[in-house]
């Protein structure tokens, strides 16, 4: 398995699969930072009138005020964190390395961990128990022996508690109350290979989830059921966006942007203006389709084309987060690289 760079493919880094180091630091909490907007940040959110970004050995900052200023928020937790969501101004999730899932109910001023590599090992060995499946018994006892070191990569929440994360090998959990339980969806996705995955979105009762070697799944039953979309690349993709009722766009390796307008049956390629890496993707307040890539730029689809919105290319990129009245925050290895200010 080639061990993959932090930045490259959305933080699943070399220190990723290291075991050693991924168990204290699982514990640990994150050291108060000086400068906590200068570190490696790889994504970020809205919650309510704030900007929220984490990133590497727990950091998780907090703006109010447009990304002029930031504060560090208490985590319990110094592992590399890759994604975060918020449900509304107050409900939020976030997840990183070692399996690790935190909350807050309170807008990301603090963190509750919910679930870590350890508990899924175990929830994993409990459910191939009950279900007398041998071959979900070896699986789990290697993750026992493994250790916490399998990175969660991204996560839905909604305002009713419901929690879906995904991650590395095939991870994929979900929880109805707030993350106090957990079971595995594992065996709902059509990925015998134990593929990572990326990212996931949802619309409505519709689920869409994106990660290695062209691997697409769809739900259309808020994801008690999936079917794979046939994609004509076989790159990883390491994000994706539902911009329309019936619209599905993925885009990862080499700048490969395939969009379908049918829920996957039919697939075109966006072409882009630089075959860098995208990394991350949101949809602006207005409809438009943003993309952020690693040769530093951040891009808006204009027609039929893509346009990049920063002149001059910055640090590689990471995250990307729009603003639900306008304006958007994008990130890189470098810490926080462009605000543009709400309306």
């Amino acid at each position: 398995m080639t061990k993959m760079m932090a930045v490259a493919l959305l933080a699943v880094c070399t220190s990723a699969f290291a075991a050693p180091g991924v168990g204290p630091a699982l514990d640990r909490p994150a050291v108060m930072s000086r400068s906590p907007e200068h570190a490696v940040l790889l994504a970020a959110a809205e919650a309510g009138s704030n900007w929220i970004a984490v990133g590497e050995r727990g950091i998780v900052i907090r703006s109010g005020d447009g990304g002029r200023h930031w504060q560090q928020a208490p985590v319990p937790t110094s592992v590399t964190l890759t994604a975060v969501r918020f449900a509304d101004d107050r409900h939020g999730v976030a997840v990183g390395h070692g399996g690790t899932v935190l909350v807050t109910d309170d807008g990301g001023r603090s963190w509750t961990r919910r679930l870590d590599g350890r508990r899924i090992a175990a929830l994993m060995m409990a459910e191939a128990i009950a279900r007398k499946d041998e071959a979900a018994q070896v699986a789990a006892r290697h993750l026992t022996v493994d250790g916490p070191d399998k990175p969660l990569l991204d996560a839905l929440i909604s305002g009713q508690g419901r929690l879906l994360v995904i991650g590395a090998y095939g991870l994929a959990l979900a929880s109805d109350d707030g993350g106090a339980t957990w079971r595995s969806w594992a065996d709902r996705l059509d990925n015998p290979k134990g593929l990572h995955l990326y990212a996931i979105r949802c619309r409505g009762e519709r689920i869409v989830i994106a990660g290695e070697q062209g691997l697409a799944l769809a739900s259309e039953d808020g994801g008690r059921s999936f079917r794979r979309l046939a994609v004509p690349y076989n790159g990883s993709f390491f994000t994706l966006e539902l911009p329309g009722d019936h619209e599905v766009v993925l885009a990862g390796l080499r700048g490969n942007v395939w969009r379908s307008g049918d829920d996957g049956q039919t697939w075109s390629q966006l072409p882009l203006p630089m075959p860098a890496s995208v990394v991350a993707s949101q949809v602006a307040a207005d409809g438009t389709l943003m993309l952020a890539n690693q040769a530093g730029f951040v891009l808006a689809l204009k027609g039929p084309a893509f346009v990049p919105l920063n002149r001059e290319p910055q640090a590689p990129m990471t995250g990307l987060a729009a603003g639900r009245t306008g304006g958007y925050l994008a990130l890189s290895v470098q810490g926080v690289a462009t605000t543009s200010p709400q309306p």
